[in-house]
């Protein structure tokens, strides 16, 4: 359970701390992909192609 303290009345502050601690837990991005069925190869293949696109982000010269 993520947790946030308000201080001095400030809930805009706090509201903007706790999306950022639920963005970073990784919450938001395992509700899309649970959000439908995919097949295991299907799954198998996308995470190739999400391997190969970041090797070559990282790639350096």
């Amino acid at each position: 359970m993520t947790k946030v303290v308000v201080s001095n009345g400030n809930i805009d502050g706090a509201l903007k701390k706790f999306k950022a601690k639920v963005a970073r837990s990784g919450v938001p991005s395992e509700i899309k992909k649970r959000k439908y069925h995919q097949k295991p190869g299907v799954k198998r293949r996308e995470a190739l192609k999400e391997a190969k696109k970041n090797a070559h982000k990282h790639r350096s010269y």
